[in-house]
């Protein structure tokens, strides 16, 4: 990878959050026009403010997210850190400051493009190619939004877009830079080496007393950090959701009361031709579309069987044109309003006049109707009853983790009263620290920096008391309390003599074997000699595998105007000498690769210009911040 890009990894993160925050995936879709009171402002952007729910909103989001994309292998805590805090902040700034751009100079989304962009997204057509109405509207349930809710988010942020597009896409890299950057890339050279290892000096190490004794004293590596031995107990939803049960009588009785939820409305399938022609266009423009679709609808008064055919001749909807101008189902809010109105006005079977809308003249062929319905009991049971038990446990976690945390607190002396009280086993666990421990997985509830912080404040150390009741995953709470305790220490330099010694001596060899080295360098600096080195080996940025990585550096790092050219470098082994000895460009040209390496490189340059001009809208906006990340939350 080009250098270039390589240095600026914290500028590309920033955009990819920036184009994914903002992406039509259907996962957490949350309002982020919520209003709040001024305790509540995070950060103002010109005449809008940020608030507390709306930040907490979009890092739910974008857990949410990349838990989907990482499955298993997602790790909360990449979030909770500053660092990523103020990084969805500074998005949700950046979110703010180009809608505020896109207002300010007009810029809007027609009805057309919205509707093009929600039936191209993935996930959303049946077997058959058609537009899922149905399972659109019910993923957008499941979010607690309606199509009007998210066709408004959305039209916004495509709004927002648009600005963004007018920078990246302007972007360009000189075609003298870009060749530059691909020749480094591709550059390769041919190197010996001359190793001096550390193990052939071992030998002439001479080891004192005062020596090993100086070693283990400034050393930390035989330090042995205070640790506890704790017992503790945990509640979590899942396990009071093993002591619900949800009766016949609940599910009829729930299905009753929320019938409206189940039902259906009544969906309609239609063809159309368009004969497009822009709002703005001139009388004498639309007038010849007019012209033109009364000719098309007076031809399909007399012949209706030829509408697919004149549909895929003329209408200016390509999408639908191919298919015969066949829009498949659609309910009421999903199509312009003259075109919805004429449509539900319909008979199956039945021609409308000329509709006009902003897009041009319609001709409308109704083809079916799917009459509105009620799903039966039988076919939501299972939906019911799981709807049932997750707001029956969310009530008994919140009455419980009341319980739960007062318990703890109350009587802290113990944990056996609110193991008693609602049944949970007390657990023992030792060689705790104040940090967790890599070795235990992180799922572990006794292994969460928030409960081991809890666990070592001078409450529970000294006084022996329960620890507070600590949140350490979504509906999972722990407390504790320190059984023993072992205060920082050190091994005993007897026992560890002979791992001191060891290390010593490796430490003068490696020092030796460098110096050794060091000398024979600057006298190859001085002449030329190849005895002694390796056979060489050719290096470059495509043909590093195996090669130590500070080798690497040190070849490609090396001033190479004088032939052969020498380097030294630190290796595990000892020291290395580098003899470069021909620098060379590939015989071949990949075009292909060529082109694709331009492309990068202005991709590059379009996000470092985009950065720029979003921080410079920042400044238009007079961004302010009010309550910045403070370090401290991530360990509270």
């Amino acid at each position: 990878m080009f250098e270039f890009i390589r240095t600026h990894r914290r500028l590309m993160q920033f955009l990819l959050l920036l184009i994914i925050l903002p992406s039509f995936a259907f996962v957490g879709l949350e309002s982020y026009t919520s209003m709040g009171d001024a305790s509540n402002t995070v950060a103002k952007v010109a005449d809008q403010t940020i608030t507390q729910p709306e930040w907490d909103a979009a890092q739910r989001e974008q857990m949410s997210r990349f838990r989907e994309m990482f499955g298993d292998q997602f790790d909360a805590k990449m979030f909770d850190t500053p660092e990523a805090k103020q990084e969805i902040l500074n998005n949700l700034i950046a979110q703010r400051v180009l809608t505020a751009e896109a207002k300010r100079n007009k810029l809007a989304v027609t009805d057309q493009a919205l509707q093009q962009t929600i039936v191209n997204m993935g996930g959303l057509t049946t077997a058959d190619g058609k537009f899922d109405v149905e399972r659109y509207k019910a993923i957008l349930a499941a979010q607690g939004m309606t199509p009007t809710m998210y066709e408004a988010r959305l039209r916004q942020e495509l709004t927002s877009q648009q600005v963004n597009a007018a920078i990246q896409n302007t972007a360009f890299a000189p075609d003298s830079l870009a060749k530059r950057l691909s020749e480094l890339g591709e550059q390769e050279r041919e190197v010996q080496q001359l190793a001096f290892k550390k193990s052939d000096y071992a030998g002439q190490v001479k080891v004192t007393d005062d020596m090993l004794k100086s070693y283990y004293e400034k050393s930390n590596q035989f330090n042995v950090p205070e640790q506890v031995k704790a017992e503790y107990v945990v509640l979590t939803a899942d396990a009071l959701a093993a002591q619900i049960n949800v009766s016949d009588a609940d599910i009829k009785s729930y299905y009753e009361q929320n019938a409206k939820h189940y039902g259906v409305e009544e969906q309609r399938r239609a063809s159309h031709i368009l004969i497009g022609v822009n709002k703005d266009a001139s009388d004498a423009e639309k007038a010849a579309a007019k012209t033109k679709a009364e000719q098309l609808l007076a031809t399909l008064r007399k012949n209706p069987q030829e509408f697919a055919k004149l549909a895929k001749e003329n209408s200016s909807d390509t999408g639908s044109a191919e298919r015969g101008g066949d829009l498949g189902f659609f309910g009421k809010g999903m199509m312009v309003k003259p075109f919805e109105e004429a449509a539900f006005k319909l008979k199956q079977g039945e021609l409308s006049d000329l509709v006009q809308s902003d897009f041009g003249f319609h001709i409308i062929k109704l083809t079916a109707i799917k009459p509105a319905s009620t799903k039966t009991l039988d076919e939501v049971k299972n939906e019911i009853a799981n709807d049932i038990r997750k707001q029956l446990v969310t009530k008994k976690y919140t009455e419980t983790a009341d319980v739960f945390s007062n318990t703890v607190y109350e009587q802290a002396d113990s944990l056996k009263a609110v193991a008693d009280k609602l049944k949970l086993k007390i657990e023992t666990t030792g060689d705790l620290s104040r940090q967790p421990n890599p070795a235990v997985a992180p799922t572990a509830p006794y292994n969460n920096q928030k409960f081991l912080t809890a666990l070592f404040s001078d409450e529970s150390l000294k006084n022996k008391r329960n620890t507070e009741a600590v949140e350490v995953a979504p509906n999972t709470l722990i407390a504790g309390r320190v059984t023993e305790y072992k205060p920082a220490s050190k091994r005993p330099f007897d026992e560890v003599k002979a791992l001191v010694h060891e290390r010593v001596v490796q430490e003068e060899a490696a020092a030796l074997a460098k110096k050794a080295g060091e000398a024979k360098l600057a006298a190859l600096q001085e002449k030329d000699d190849a005895s002694g080195f390796s056979a060489t080996q050719i290096v470059s940025r495509a043909k590093s595998q195996g090669l130590n990585p500070a080798v690497f550096l040190a070849v490609m790092k090396a001033d190479t105007s004088k032939l052969p050219a020498y380097v030294g470098v630190d290796v595990p082994q000892g020291f290395g000498v580098l003899r470069i000895v021909r620098v060379t460009q590939p015989a071949n040209v990949d075009s292909a690769k060529r082109q694709a390496e331009h492309q990068q490189i202005t991709a590059a340059l379009a996000q470092q210009e985009t950065f720029a001009y979003i921080e410079a809208l920042k400044q238009k906006a007079k961004v302010k911040i009010l309550r910045p990340v403070a370090k401290s939350e991530t360990t509270e």
